[in-house]
């Protein structure tokens, strides 16, 4: 192999390795990034020691469904309990308004809504 393969090949390899993880990364951004998805909580209620009301708004696209994760935590943080929920529109509006359930293994004090996806 001549000199200018030799020192061409880690040049070309990089380049590979360098367009490979562009690729990867818009494939990702595309996927994960900036979604149409996007929740709001706007209060929780504890009607038991065994499970809390988790409410929340959901932006969707027009007329489509959500599914979000919910979770009850306790004055720690520590989680009590989580419920993936399915929430759907009515017709073809753009918010969603839910009042969900999940059941906890303590009395929580903190509702969450983790993130909201395309329900699939």
């Amino acid at each position: 192999m001549s000199e200018t393969r030799r020192r061409a090949l880690p040049i070309i390899l990089l380049a590979l390795v360098i367009g490979a993880s562009l690729v990867l990364s818009v494939r990702l951004y595309n996927r994960y990034g900036q979604t149409d998805y996007q929740a709001q909580i706007v209060g929780w209620g504890v009607p038991s020691d065994t499970q809390m009301t988790i409410r929340f708004t959901v932006r969707v696209p027009a007329g489509k469904a959500a599914a979000c994760t919910l979770r009850a935590r306790d004055f720690n943080g520590n989680e009590l309990g989580r419920r993936d929920v399915v929430v759907r529109p009515a017709g073809n509006a753009t918010t969603i308004e839910a009042d969900e359930p999940v059941t906890t293994k303590a009395r929580g004090v903190v509702g969450d809504v983790l993130g909201c996806r395309p329900a699939g």
